[in-house]
């Protein structure tokens, strides 16, 4: 794949019109029957997520955790196969796995000393591409990380404004 060719006309346009570089990406959870679990619109998909079972869910679908966790594997997964590819290193593997810690205390109200939320996430990259060079692989690593939208937001949390309506 062409990665160049296929991006290049966007890039012309979002240089020669900002405006229409700019998007919003909306994601709506609704109630199902019961208060451990919703679904969730993201125009494209609906995924079903629950409360972890370390708080009473079930344990048959995603919690909110895992989707974050996944959403910045993917993006991570992603940003890596394009970077590689732009560059024309070639790759026999890429696989990115992500994993997080929390205390379920915070979560569930047990401390005030516990934060609610993950304390650390670890991102680990798992690429064979054996013709690389070392400043392929420094520049792979450095283009990825840079480039990860979701890893860049968790680096650098954009400001979050809520609104309560209907009641």
């Amino acid at each position: 794949m062409d990665i160049r060719s296929l991006q290049k006309p966007l890039k012309e346009k979002y240089r020669s019109d900002p405006n229409s570089s700019r998007i919003t990406m909306t994601a709506t959870g609704s109630q199902t029957g019961t208060p451990m679990s919703c679904s969730v619109d993201i125009g494209r998909a609906i995924y079903q997520a629950e409360a972890h079972q370390g708080v009473g869910g079930a344990g048959k679908s995603a919690c909110s955790g895992d989707l974050l966790l996944g959403a910045l594997a993917a993006c991570a997964q992603i940003t890596c196969q394009l970077v590689a590819t732009a560059m024309g290193i070639p790759t026999e593997h890429v696989k990115v796995s992500v994993s997080g810690d929390m205390d379920l205390r915070g979560t569930l109200g047990l401390s005030k000393e516990v934060p609610v939320g993950f304390e650390e996430i670890r991102v680990r990259f798992d690429i064979d591409a054996p013709q690389a060079t070392a400043e392929q692989r420094k520049a792979l690593q450095e283009k990825t990380e840079q480039y990860c939208v979701v890893m860049q937001t968790l680096l650098h949390p954009p400001k979050i404004k809520t609104e309560w309506t209907g009641f």
